[in-house]
């Protein structure tokens, strides 16, 4: 009989599969969404304004302006100011001064026609500007000048003094002065001292020296000098409107409260007068008081009516006071070194070429601090 097989070995073994671990599953990614794009805002359309429509403006500030302030209406201004002067020379010189002042006016309108036609504009003799040009020059020529001063210096100042260099706004001189200047050096023989001076004409100043001019022939001396009162009330000989200082006065500070003079130049030809002829008196280098270099002369005619040429001085207020001060300066060195007893011409010519420097000396500040320079 056979033995029986093992247990262990006749049975059937059996083993269980492994567990093989699941692979994760993977989850396809559902596409992002583009973003959005933002919705275009719709278009308002313009709205027609009410009324006239007024043009934009492109420039730099300031951008308030007085509409006022034109250049006929300064003229008209100026020509005002000037009447109290023009009323007190004809009072001092008679017939003398209104015959000076009309040469000098019908001269100015003729030039300034013949010149501005050459040039092909039209002729702005609406603005007045060539009217004050004459009527200053006039005022500024002695009572006895013949008549072709009168008509050769206004010519000078309309077409060399203006136009030549554009017309008016772009003359660089005071044309008054360019005018006057070149018939000083030209007939100095009747427009020097002496020529002021005539013993038998019936007009009593004219037969006395100048006050500045007495000063010079005096040394310095006080003797030959008038009082202060006839130098104030325009009582003495001198140019036509230079003598009467209340007249310049009145018509000045009427020229500054009306803002066509820049009251900046003014203050700064009295203050440095002041400054300069009280140190002078100080150490004795003449013996003219503060008085007689302000009402003496045409120094309140050139502060007032010359120098407040809006064209031909400085664009900023610290420049017009640095201007005004560098004429009152040279007037009173000029009286006291030079040979010349007035210097209110070359004063003013002479700072007529400084002002691009002043311009540039006295560039004003920006509203909000300078402007930032590129690297």
């Amino acid at each position: 009989m056979a033995e029986p097989e093992d247990r262990n070995n006749s049975e059937d073994v059996t083993e269980e599969p492994k567990a093989v671990p699941e692979e994760p599953k993977v989850v396809p990614e559902e596409p992002t969404a583009a973003p959005e794009e933002p919705k275009a805002k719709p278009k308002k359309e313009p709205v027609e304004p009410e009324g006239p429509v007024v043009g934009n403006i492109v420039a730099p500030s300031p951008h308030l302006s007085d509409t006022s302030l034109t250049t006929k209406g300064m003229m008209i201004d100026v020509l005002i100011g000037l009447a109290p002067v023009m009323v007190m020379s004809i009072v001092v010189f008679g017939w003398y001064a209104v015959i000076q002042v009309g040469l000098c006016l019908v001269t100015a309108l003729i030039t300034e026609s013949i010149f501005t036609r050459m040039t092909g504009k039209p002729v702005p003799i609406g603005d007045f500007s060539a009217v004050i040009t004459a009527v200053i020059l006039g005022l500024s020529l002695p009572w006895s000048a013949p008549w072709y001063v009168a008509v050769i210096g206004t010519t000078v100042a309309i077409g060399i003094g203006k136009v030549v260099f554009g017309g008016l706004g772009q003359n660089i001189f005071n044309p008054a002065m360019v005018g006057r200047a070149f018939v000083m050096l030209s007939f100095a023989r009747v427009m020097g001292s002496g020529a002021y001076v005539r013993a038998s004409e019936t007009i009593d100043v004219v037969t006395r020296a100048t006050p500045m001019a007495a000063a010079k022939e005096a040394a310095g001396t006080m003797a030959d000098l008038p009082s202060l009162w006839p130098l104030f009330l325009g009582t003495t000989n001198g140019s036509i409107g230079e003598t009467s200082a209340l007249a310049c006065l009145v018509g000045g500070l009427y020229l500054c409260w009306r803002r066509s003079a820049s009251w900046e130049i003014p203050a700064g030809v009295i203050g440095a007068t002041i400054l300069f002829a009280g140190f002078a008196n100080l150490i004795n280098l003449t013996d003219l008081s503060i008085p007689h270099h302000l009402f003496g002369g045409a120094l309140l005619l050139g502060a007032f009516f010359i120098a407040t040429d809006p064209v031909t001085s400085p664009l900023s207020p610290k420049g017009k006071f640095l201007f005004g001060a560098g004429i009152g300066a040279l007037v009173v060195l000029g009286r006291i070194f030079s040979g010349y007893p007035e210097w209110v011409m070359f004063a003013v010519l002479l700072m007529n070429c400084a002002v691009p420097l002043i311009n540039q000396w006295t560039i004003p500040r920006p509203v909000g601090g300078p402007v930032p320079q590129k690297d």
